[in-house]
């Protein structure tokens, strides 16, 4: 399949990007995704470096979250700081020639009149710009923090709000919504401690979609094994489960990038472009919930 070339795009200033319509930019980040997988490598199952952090914007020091948090940490590189153009240029720097960008997504909320009433709503609308890491910049006047140490994994499990039973001595790791259960394996059964934590947290974060939680419809609705449903919950657990890791530090963790599994993803991903960005969505407010982190989604540029 031939992918529209976004190069240009890529090194443009936000002054240069004019405002693109909800469908491009689902395409724009999918084809982003779509790249990654085709080279071997799932963004979502991609641990974060205990020594760096999760990305953050370095001139707000806020996070990047849902689908930008894996697109920037797909970059690979060692900072996990990331500004502007308009930015490194506030602030006395440069962009590095040749500097590559890269594409970030968030929510605007724009107002509207009904035709009919008159009355004005807010909508939210997607849209989309570029950053550039702090490797890539030179003369910068700003401090880069030291990231925040990561917060024990057994803490994270034993404070989350609403907390199902979670049962062990199971033969397999599963969430039951009907009794609002996570079954687990016995612990020593896991090679090492980390794969434990990585697997309850899955569990965890599907059972956030439970309706006395956050009612998450992909869980509710699911019908089984390959249904639409049940593969758009599986990738919401997938990605949770890697903000909660993130959060934990953990990064010795088995990854699945077997072809069959690439080949799944890239399918459900060419079928709908807009998965990637929602899925990305859920699992953050499924982990915050977890976390009890609150977030104004008002405020959801991190520039």
């Amino acid at each position: 399949m031939k992918r529209p070339n976004n190069k240009n795009n890529m090194n443009q200033s936000p002054k240069q990007i004019k405002t693109t319509n909800a469908t491009s930019v689902y395409d724009i980040i999918t084809e982003r995704i779509i790249s990654l997988l085709e080279q071997g490598t799932v963004p979502w199952q991609k641990p974060w470096k205990v020594q760096s952090g999760m990305p953050r914007n370095l001139v707000s020091k806020k996070p990047y979250r849902g689908i930008n948090a894996f697109l920037l940490h797909s970059m690979q590189y060692e900072s996990p700081f990331w500004l502007t153009f308009k930015q490194a240029q506030e602030h006395g720097g440069k962009i590095r020639k040749g500097a590559r960008a890269c594409p970030v997504v968030f929510w605007k909320p724009i107002e509207i009149k009904d035709q009919k009433t008159g009355e004005a709503e807010k909508i939210p609308f997607l849209r989309y710009y570029h950053v550039f890491n702090l490797a890539q910049c030179e003369g910068l006047s700003v401090n880069n923090e030291a990231p925040a140490e990561p917060t024990p994994a057994g803490q994270i499990v034993e404070n989350m709000p609403q907390r199902p039973d979670i049962k062990h001595g199971m033969n397999a790791a599963f969430y039951s919504p009907s009794v609002d259960t996570v079954g687990m394996p016995s612990r020593e059964r896991f090679q090492i401690e980390a794969g434990y934590f990585a697997t309850l947290f899955h569990e965890l974060i599907h059972s956030t979609g439970h309706e006395k939680r956050l009612n998450r419809s992909t869980l509710l609705e699911s019908s089984g094994f390959g249904s639409d449903p049940y593969c758009k919950e599986e990738l919401i657990a997938e990605m949770g489960a890697a903000f909660l890791c993130g959060h934990a530090g953990i990064v010795e963790i088995t990854l699945n990038n077997s072809a069959a599994y690439l080949d799944h993803w890239l399918k459900q991903l060419n079928e709908d472009k807009t998965l990637i960005v929602r899925a990305a969505a859920q699992a953050q407010k499924a982990a915050d919930f977890i976390l009890a982190t609150t977030f104004n989604e008002a405020n959801a540029d991190p520039s």
